[in-house]
């Protein structure tokens, strides 16, 4: 039996667990208020100590990047959240904006006081027009409040949140792209160093976090470091959402420690394949990650296990693929989306997604079978692939 765990979506089905006064009732913005009484580098250090790895993608330790700001006495530092969230499969950070924004909000204002930011810029793709609206709704209720401003719980370090819209570009979730974005400019990567805490946005001291990221920091100075990493496996402490997509009885976002095994996800949580299909594979954290095969769905779910097992957890967006699936169609369907999403700014990618974009489409269709059974003159396949009804000259059956 697979036991719960409602720690980050504890909120999620409390009635109007948006507004601040169902946050507050549930002890919101206590950690807020404890974490400002702290010297600035005591927070940072109780970030190391809980290793929360940045739930964004690449599982980098949170508390090791903020530890990279320096304090400056001329150039001011901010920080920047990231909730682009263009992943395809990846759509646990939305709920956490449209159901609990004030945890973001908590985070966002422990993250600034942490590194010496006194502006955060939440960066929300354009199409999530709920948890921008949900997101400027607690900004208000927070600021009437006095949590946010020039003088948060009534001390001397102001912090003031804004939410940006972005533009809807996959790129705009890669870091240096979205701190391009955000100062108007076309979303295209920087190249590296220097990095973002030393020049990030405007040229000054940035750190970029993923929105649940900061909404584990109020856990950790409210918890403790030692409770926070008894939920997990070592070095994969904490809560964690996942997102199940794809062919399962029931899809959505679950929350659980990174203990869970890809099976308990898949049959546990999300009910399992659907009915009367088998699995064939598993992407396990969004569609740029190598795939992994049913023999290794005993695989725990947490950062390093799943790299062992020769993929990444990346944004935990975990698309399941039952016996159905024409592997070289989901090939061509993923080169389509990078194909368009590509920034233009390497060539390698601008013009090899194109390139093998068009490969794989000439395969999915039948075009190279065709093309390799007339110069080789074996008329029987030439008839047979012509005689197949189907788009791609070739029955699903046969795409092996």
């Amino acid at each position: 039996m697979l036991k719960p765990v409602k720690i980050l979506t504890k909120m999620y089905d409390v009635p109007e667990g948006w507004t601040l006064r169902a946050y507050e009732r549930a002890g919101g913005y206590q950690a807020a208020r404890k974490a400002l009484a702290m010297p600035q580098t005591a927070v940072i250090d109780e970030m190391k100590k809980a290793n929360v790895r940045g739930r964004g993608g690449a599982g980098f330790p949170a508390g090791v990047k903020w530890g990279f700001m320096k304090p400056d006495p001329v150039k001011p530092a901010y920080l920047v959240v990231n909730a682009d969230e263009g992943e395809p499969g990846t759509f646990k950070d939305r709920t956490l904006m449209e159901k609990d924004p004030h945890r973001c909000i908590e985070g966002c204002i422990i993250g600034s006081y942490a590194i010496g930011a006194h502006i955060c810029y939440i960066y929300v793709r354009d199409e999530l027009h709920l948890s921008k609206e949900r997101l400027w709704a607690a900004i208000r209720e927070a600021k009437e409040k006095g949590y946010l401003g020039k003088s948060p719980f009534g001390g001397s370090y102001g912090v003031e949140v804004y939410v940006h819209t972005g533009a809807g570009a996959y790129i705009c979730g890669e870091e240096t792209a979205l701190l391009e974005s955000l100062e108007g400019k076309r979303a295209q990567p920087r190249n590296k160093p220097p990095f973002p805490a030393v020049a990030g946005l405007y040229n000054k001291p940035s750190a970029v976090n993923n929105v649940e990221t900061l909404c584990n920091v109020p856990l950790i100075v409210s918890k403790g470091v030692e409770w926070y990493t008894s939920v997990g496996p070592e070095k994969n402490g904490g809560p964690k959402l996942y997102c199940v997509s794809g062919h399962v009885k029931k899809p959505g976002v679950f929350e659980a420690s990174m203990n869970v095994t890809l099976r308990e996800l898949i049959d546990g949580y999300a009910g399992g394949v659907r009915e009367g299909r088998t699995l064939k594979a598993v992407i396990p954290g969004g569609s740029s990650v190598p795939i992994l095969m049913p023999d290794q769905l005993d695989t725990q779910a947490s950062f390093d296990a799943i790299q062992k097992a020769g993929s990444l957890l990346g944004s935990a967006a975990i698309v399941v693929l039952d016996d159905t699936t024409c592997m070289v169609w989901l090939a061509e369907n993923l080169l389509h989306f990078y194909r368009h999403e590509s920034c233009g700014k390497c060539t390698p990618c601008r013009e090899g997604t194109d390139w093998l974009y068009k490969i794989v489409r000439r395969i999915e269709q039948g075009i190279y079978l065709l093309k390799r059974a007339k110069r080789r003159r074996n008329e029987g396949l030439v008839q047979l692939l012509l005689a197949c009804p189907v788009k791609g000259w070739f029955q699903p059956a046969d795409r092996k």
